[in-house]
Parts: C-alpha cells; sequence; structure tokens
C-alpha cells in the first residue's frame, strides 16, 4: 500500500523501480553509443491542466521532471531548416489528493528546427510507466500509460532554452474504458548540446 505523503520517498520505491528510471534515462546512450548522440537536458513544471483530450479529469495535479533527449541517427536538411528524429527520456514526480507518483518515460519524436535562431517543434508518442495508477478521485486504469506530446521552444542564450509542452497520459483503453488519462501543459527549461 502507498504511504499518502506530499513528497516522494526513495525509502518507498522498490529497486525495480529504481533500475527502470536508471535505464530509461541511460540506456539508450549506452545500448546504441555510436547511434545515439545527447541533443539535450532539461527540468519541467505543469503550470496548467485544462483537459484537451479525452474525458475531464477529476483530479488536479501537480507535475515536474527531468528530461534528456538523445539525437536519433537520420536527419535530413534543407537550407535553413531540418527534420530529425530524437529520443525523449523522462522521470519525474506526479501528485494530486496528498499522493504521490514517480513517472518514468520513453518518447520518440519527430522535430523540425532552425539551423539559426535555435526554434524548434516537435511531436511524439511513446510509453510511460507510473508507480501509483490510482489516486483519490481519478484512475488511471494501470502502471503502463501511452504518452503524447507536442513541443515548441527557442534558444535563448549559449544552448540555454525556453519552451512549452503538452503532454497526455492515457491508458488508450488498455485497462479497460472506467478510467481517465490527464493532459499537463507545462513549461521547460533546457541545454541543447
Amino acid at each position: 500500500m502507498y504511504r499518502e505523503s506530499s513528497v516522494l520517498s526513495l525509502t518507498n520505491l522498490s529497486f525495480y523501480r529504481i533500475a527502470t528510471i536508471v535505464g530509461a534515462l541511460l540506456l539508450p546512450a549506452q545500448a546504441l553509443a555510436s547511434s545515439f548522440t545527447p541533443e539535450s537536458v532539461g527540468i519541467r513544471a505543469r503550470f496548467s491542466g485544462a483537459t484537451t483530450l479525452g474525458k475531464p479529469q477529476p483530479e488536479e495535479f501537480k507535475a515536474y521532471d527531468i528530461s534528456a533527449d538523445f539525437r536519433l541517427p537520420w536527419r535530413g536538411d534543407w537550407e535553413t531548416w531540418y527534420l530529425g528524429g530524437s529520443l525523449m527520456t523522462s522521470a519525474g514526480y506526479l501528485s494530486a489528493s496528498g499522493q504521490d507518483s514517480l513517472v518514468v518515460s520513453v518518447t520518440p519524436k519527430i522535430r523540425i528546427a532552425s539551423k539559426h535562431d535555435g526554434v524548434y517543434f516537435d511531436a511524439g508518442a511513446g510509453g510511460a510507466y507510473l508507480s501509483r495508477h490510482q489516486f483519490e478521485r481519478q484512475d488511471f486504469g494501470g502502471a503502463f500509460q501511452f504518452s503524447l506530446t507536442v513541443g515548441a521552444g527557442v534558444t535563448l542564450y549559449k544552448g540555454l532554452g525556453l519552451g512549452y509542452r503538452f503532454m497526455h497520459y492515457s491508458d488508450g483503453g488498455l485497462h479497460g474504458s472506467n478510467n481517465v488519462g490527464a493532459d499537463f501543459h507545462m513549461l521547460e527549461i533546457n541545454y541543447r548540446f
């Protein structure tokens, strides 16, 4: 049974959960080191949860995470823009009604970016693991969730950037039809290599 607290306690995490976090953040770089190159690292915080996909969510979540993006080995270049792929990995904290969850996600994305002024747009779909999927007023249905994301941002100064990210977690009916996903509008600060 989960302990209710406003702070995620590492003592409640099993070895399996900690290994999942480490694997999600490090495996892409180690397993395919010749194909993947680090693209960016960042932190994100939720600033709004207005429902945009699916049923209205009954909980008001707090969400924070860290992310690392890895450039995929394919890319198409134009004069001032390029189209390429990246793999977004993240680990974070989700809280509602005094209950906490660890969230780990891996999401392949397609990205279009300016070569000169640091503007980018991306979109992707992947998977996420929630250590708690049942909250006081909301049930995600199960630990595995599909993740959808759309983002945009700009590099402001020497690799340091600011962006917006929309994220949606849902089981897509995998665990039945009586559960609700969640939408997150997040502000992100990142550093691009």
